[in-house]
């Protein structure tokens, strides 16, 4: 039987995919993370070059180990030996057939908001790959657009940034946003997407469970 929490998370979810359905997005539901790595897989077709930026939800859901393990051709920067092939590697996603991310916080009304240190995250989902594939929990739904980039701004970049110790910022020390020009922020550039051009390029896999930051 359904949790009081799952079944919020899926009526909100169905809500947000026809709200992003109606901004030509492609969108699904999946009640849990191992139902969306059988609809991601089903998504991208085997020989598809597939690349990613710092995107947690998709390995939490085990998709970049399912791409590895098959018939894909991944292309991964944490294999790379020195930083200027872990650079060209995030140059060549740009031309990939499918680009995996998360979202850092979606606005129920169907709107998505990215914060980015490098860009080399948010460039790809404006521009480059022939496919953008979306994976987020619905921990990152907020019931309006002003929500969602408080969101992003005080809750996943704070906590993503725990992940980097250096250089330092404000929020890596307290955990709160001092809207900061430190050299480590990770907070460069902030882009809503709000509509999908071409149709269907970007597409979204609602996870009904608690996925990234």
């Amino acid at each position: 039987m359904a949790t009081p929490k799952e079944l919020y998370y899926e009526k909100r979810g169905q809500v947000l995919v026809k709200n992003l359905q109606s901004r030509h997005f492609e969108a699904y539901y999946c009640a849990s993370r191992e139902a969306a790595l059988e609809k991601a897989l089903a998504l991208i077709p085997e020989g598809s070059t597939v690349g990613w930026g710092g995107a947690m939800s998709c390995q939490q859901i085990g998709l970049m180990q399912a791409l590895h393990a098959g018939d894909y051709r991944p292309i991964d920067r944490e294999l790379c030996k020195t930083p200027e092939a872990r650079e060209q590697a995030q140059r060549e996603m740009f031309c990939a057939d499918f680009f995996l991310t998360g979202a850092n916080a979606l606005s129920l009304d169907g709107q998505m908001v990215n914060i980015d240190g490098t860009g080399n995250r948010v460039g790809a989902i404006v521009y480059g790959p022939k496919n953008v594939l979306v994976i987020a929990g619905m921990n990152k739904v907020e019931d309006s657009l002003e929500a969602a980039l408080r969101r992003a701004r005080t809750i996943a970049a704070p906590m993503n940034k725990q992940r980097f110790e250096n250089p330092p910022t404000p929020c890596l020390i307290t955990g709160t946003c001092a809207d900061c020009r430190s050299e480590g922020c990770i907070c460069n550039q902030i882009v809503i997407t709000r509509h999908c051009r071409p149709a269907g390029r970007i597409k979204f896999i609602l996870v009904g469970e608690d996925l990234g930051f």
